[in-house]
């Protein structure tokens, strides 16, 4: 049976990254479910690296890319350096304005991160029917400041940087356009639209002032599949349960919206520029004080539990199962 569109099912992955035949000692931070960056040590700091995709936009593809890379080093601490790009563009739509515009976003997101590019590859090909970027970014932090999935622990409080779907809302205000001028005002439109600006998709200003607060045990970017399967992964990282309240998950207007309109899940719908914290029990208030200092807004939503507690929703008529998007809601739109 051909697989689904989206994420590979966990269970399939994870049999595939027990063969990893990994021996280096100095990657501290190996695959695993959940782990979305590699951390190698050189001396007194860490080289942390990470590779990912834009497949669902067309629309500021460039500046997808970018950020998207640098969220999950801002993740474990790490601010970026280098930045290393493959462009595929398709053969029937590789004109050069388009070139031109991918170049220009994709600097002008670099520049707001602090990254320079170094290097990659660009190929016009028949292989994909729309432009498809692949990141690879570079960063480093001291060893002693790497923030590790691995000291989670039972207790810790579940904050939510940034509310739910801030990257799915611009998605679909700028690749569904048409479909949602016929039900929503065009001023609605547009500022969803600029939801990749403001409130924005990066969270390295978040981390940073997490980080800069208290103690984070633990901070994970839920992109595809939401912030859903964000905690699903979160919890398989970690090797932890955990409980979240659902009327607690701040869900964006006019985001809510749209997901109604085409029947989707905000939890499951692509959540590039919210933020989970794990955070000690003690510094959870002073974090949260920090956010606010920053303008960003912030959710408690739950807590760390033992792992046979597992991994639980509460909607307000009781406790379920956490759902899980090995596919990514928004993907059903372009199918």
């Amino acid at each position: 049976m051909p697989l689904k569109p989206g994420k590979l099912d966990s269970a399939l992955l994870a049999e595939l990254l027990q063969s990893n035949a990994l021996t280096d000692e100095r990657v501290v931070i190996r695959p695993g479910i959940g782990r979305d960056v590699c951390a190698i040590r050189m001396g007194t700091r860490y080289l942390v690296a990470k590779t990912d995709p834009i497949t669902f936009a067309t629309d500021r593809i460039g500046w997808y890319v970018v950020h998207v890379n640098a969220n999950d080093l801002a993740t474990v601490g790490a601010r970026p350096s280098w930045f290393l790009v493959t462009a595929l563009l398709p053969a029937e739509r590789a004109e050069e304005a388009l070139v031109r515009g991918i170049w220009a976003d994709l600097q002008g997101a670099l520049a707001e991160v602090g990254c320079a590019l170094v290097g990659g590859h660009t190929e016009v090909t028949t292989a994909v029917d729309r432009p498809v970027l692949v990141g690879q970014m570079l960063g480093e932090v001291d060893a002693d400041r790497l923030i590790d999935k691995s000291n989670v622990r039972p207790g810790d409080r579940i904050l939510l940087a940034g509310g739910v779907p801030i990257e799915g809302t611009a998605i679909m205000a700028r690749e569904k356009r048409p479909e949602l001028a016929k039900h929503f005002p065009e001023e609605v439109l547009r500022e969803a639209a600029g939801f990749l600006d403001n409130p924005g998709i990066s969270v390295l200003p978040a981390a940073m002032a997490a980080v800069g607060a208290g103690t984070v045990h633990a901070m994970h970017d839920p992109t595809e599949g939401g912030v859903a399967t964000g905690l699903w992964e979160l919890a398989e990282a970690s090797g932890c349960g955990l409980r979240v309240r659902e009327p607690d998950i701040p869900v964006v207007e006019p985001g809510g919206a749209f997901c109604r309109h085409f029947g989707l899940d905000p939890l499951g719908t692509i959540s590039s520029g919210s933020l989970l914290i794990c955070a000690a029990p003690a510094d959870a208030d002073s974090i949260a004080a920090a956010f606010s200092d920053s303008g960003i807004p912030c959710a408690d939503i739950g807590r760390i539990l033992p792992a046979e507690e597992g991994v639980t929703l509460l909607r307000a008529d009781g406790p379920t199962p956490m759902p899980r998007f090995d596919q990514d809601e928004i993907a059903r739109l372009f199918e």
